[in-house]
C-alpha cells in the first residue's frame, strides 16, 4: 500500500507532462486562396509569406493577411483562447510558430496592410534582409508586444491603395474601415527608394 502511494505523485507527474505536451500538438492549416479571408480586414488571404494564424484551444484556424491583423486580433479578443500563432519565413514560406521567429521592421516595407513587419526564421536571415534594404530594426516576438503597430498611411495613398486592393472572396460582402494598401501581383516588398538611418537592433 505504502508502495502504491509512492507511485502517485509520479502518475500525477506523468499526467501533468503530457498534457504539457499537448500545447505542442497545435499545426497551422494551409492557405485556401479561393475561401480564406482575414478574420479582420475580411481581404482574401494569399499564399504566401504575409499569411499568418492562430490556431485556437478548440480547434478553430483563424487566417489572417498581415501580421498587423493578427496583432488586432489578439488586442481585441485577448490570449486566452489561443493555442498557437503562427507567422511564416519570408524567405522559404514555412510556418514558424510567432514566438520563436524573428522580425524585421520599416514603415517602408510594402507588406498587404502596411504593417511593414516581416518574419524570419532565423535571425541572421533577418539581419540580412534589412543590411540589403538599408533601414530597418531587428525584433523579437517579445518585442512586439511595446511595437506601435501602426498602418504606413503614406504608402497606401503613394501606391494607390484603390487600385490594388485584395480581390474579395466571393460571397463575401463585408466592408473595411480602413483603406487596403497595395496588393500588387507577388507582394513585392523591396521598398524602390529605403529612407536612410535605419539601423539593426
Amino acid at each position: 500500500m505504502s508502495k502504491g502511494m509512492k507511485l502517485t505523485p509520479i502518475f500525477l507527474a506523468l499526467l501533468l507532462l503530457l498534457s504539457a505536451c499537448g500545447g505542442e500538438a497545435y499545426e497551422p492549416q494551409a492557405i485556401n486562396e479561393e475561401t480564406d479571408v482575414c478574420v479582420i480586414c475580411k481581404m482574401a488571404v494569399k499564399d504566401d509569406q504575409f499569411a499568418t494564424q492562430i490556431i485556437t484551444k478548440d480547434g478553430q484556424s483563424l487566417k489572417f493577411d498581415d501580421i498587423g491583423c493578427l496583432n488586432t486580433w489578439k488586442t481585441e479578443n485577448g490570449t486566452d483562447t489561443i493555442g498557437a500563432a503562427f507567422v511564416r519565413d519570408y524567405n522559404s514560406k514555412q510556418w514558424l510558430r510567432y514566438e520563436k521567429a524573428f522580425y524585421a521592421y520599416d514603415p517602408s516595407y510594402k507588406t498587404p496592410m502596411a504593417y511593414g513587419i516581416l518574419s524570419f526564421e532565423k535571425e541572421e536571415d533577418a539581419k540580412a534582409f534589412i543590411e540589403k534594404q538599408g533601414t530597418g530594426t531587428l525584433m523579437t516576438a517579445d518585442e512586439l508586444r511595446d511595437h506601435s503597430w501602426e498602418v504606413n498611411r503614406d504608402m497606401m495613398d503613394m501606391e494607390g491603395a484603390h487600385d490594388h486592393v485584395h480581390p474579395p472572396v466571393e460571397g463575401q460582402n463585408e466592408t473595411v474601415d480602413h483603406d487596403p494598401p497595395a496588393h500588387q501581383e507577388g507582394h513585392s516588398t523591396t521598398p524602390e527608394h529605403p529612407a536612410s538611418g535605419g539601423h539593426v537592433s
